[in-house]
């Protein structure tokens, strides 16, 4: 009990952070553990009150949206990078509508590989391919990556997960089916370069 006391009770020396030693980053390093370890629960927290926001003038949820992305990806046979990132692509929405790709992207990328993270980032320019010319917007506006290695995976990984899956009647599964997913995710070494496999591209589908 006095132990855990003493360890609450630690605050580093300084207050600015160019004046901190070595034993404050320390200390800072000791205490940061226990937050980083919930990180997966936090990002399962965000999904759950995502239930209680509708995508305006849609028919689902933003959870909805997520848990049909996902199980689809599930049933195409995805590996649990792809799955989770299917879970995830749209995880910054609440807090950066305007860019909630590249947000929802920075959440993942040092837990999954470089294909995910850079398909989960892109994913808002492919998706104006179904709707930028309703708006006098250029649909097309995704072929300044023509010649990326992952063009074809983000095409798909729309095309698949995320444009088809806005359908109050597909049924999906639960949370709960994938919340392991998520801690097994999160639960990763950051930026592993055993993970991350820059310049691999993976299939989407089993």
């Amino acid at each position: 009990m006095d132990h855990e006391l003493k360890k609450k009770e630690k605050k580093v020396s300084f207050t600015a952070m160019k004046d901190g030693t070595r034993e404050d980053y320390e200390i800072l390093a000791e205490l940061e553990k226990p937050f980083l370890a919930l990180t997966a629960d936090r990002i399962l927290q965000e999904l759950r009150q995502s239930g209680e926001t509708t995508l305006e003038g849609y028919q689902i949820t933003r959870l909805e949206h997520a848990l049909q992305s996902s199980t689809r990806a599930m049933r195409d046979g995805a590996d649990i990078d792809w799955i989770v990132g299917a879970l995830l692509h749209d995880i910054g929405d609440g807090l950066a509508p305007q860019n909630h790709d590249r947000m929802s992207a920075e959440i993942i990328r040092p837990f999954v590989r470089w294909d995910v993270a850079w398909t989960v980032e892109h994913h808002g320019i492919f998706q104006m391919l179904y709707y930028a010319h309703h708006y006098n917007w250029d649909r097309n506006a995704r072929d300044r990556f023509c010649d990326h290695p992952l063009f074809k995976s983000c095409e798909d990984f729309c095309e698949r997960w995320d444009q088809s899956s806005f359908d109050p009647e597909y049924p999906i599964e639960p949370l709960d089916t994938f919340e392991p997913m998520v801690k097994e995710i999160f639960n990763r070494k950051a930026y592993d370069p055993k993970i991350i496999r820059e310049g691999y591209v993976s299939s989407l589908t089993g």
